[in-house]
């Protein structure tokens, strides 16, 4: 069957402090076989370097995935870092993976990651598993792909918590 939907160019990353690559492999491999361009930024990847390929390659979607538990706290130095550049405001942004080391409030680390900018979160230890993430995060990527692209979207038509597909989620680090 052939899609009609828009390809969406996609950067995927690891965070600076995190050193797993096949959580990115996995990633990119699922996101082309969905047909969707995919630049692989790698693991250890510092903000800034994510934030000038944002800015390079202009992608419909960043996802970012944290397999060490340092996703909350990396994670939210990078999305403000992001959310502080006019042009990358209105960037559809997820994470997903391991985000905690103390394994306790995954709704709240998925409640303040949303509430810093993210579009999604996609969290390891919350309620629903592997296959529940997994639906979520292809009704994302189906949203987006229906959607005009977001580099044609002036960055204040789309804040950061007002896109099609945005919420929180359960889900693997695999996935998101």
């Amino acid at each position: 069957m052939i899609s009609t939907k828009r390809r969406l160019r996609t950067v995927v990353s690891g965070l600076s402090s995190d050193a797993h690559m096949w959580n990115l492999v996995y990633l990119q491999l699922l996101l082309e076989d969905r047909g969707h361009r995919v630049s692989n930024l790698g693991c250890t990847t510092p903000d800034a370097e994510i934030v000038r390929a944002c800015r390079t390659e202009r992608p419909d979607l960043l996802v970012i995935s944290s397999v060490n538990g340092h996703g909350r706290l990396d994670g939210l130095r990078l999305i403000r870092a992001l959310r502080a550049v006019p042009a990358l405001r209105g960037l559809p942004v997820v994470i997903g993976g391991k985000l905690g080391v103390d394994g306790r409030d995954h709704a709240g680390a998925a409640a303040h990651l949303t509430a810093a900018g993210y579009d999604a979160v996609f969290d390891d230890a919350a309620e629903g598993g592997p296959e529940a993430g997994l639906a979520r995060f292809d009704a994302l990527l189906d949203a987006l792909a229906d959607a005009r692209p977001a580099h044609a979207r002036p960055a204040h038509a789309r804040p950061a918590h007002a896109r099609p597909g945005a919420r929180s989620a359960a889900g693997p680090g695999a996935a998101a």
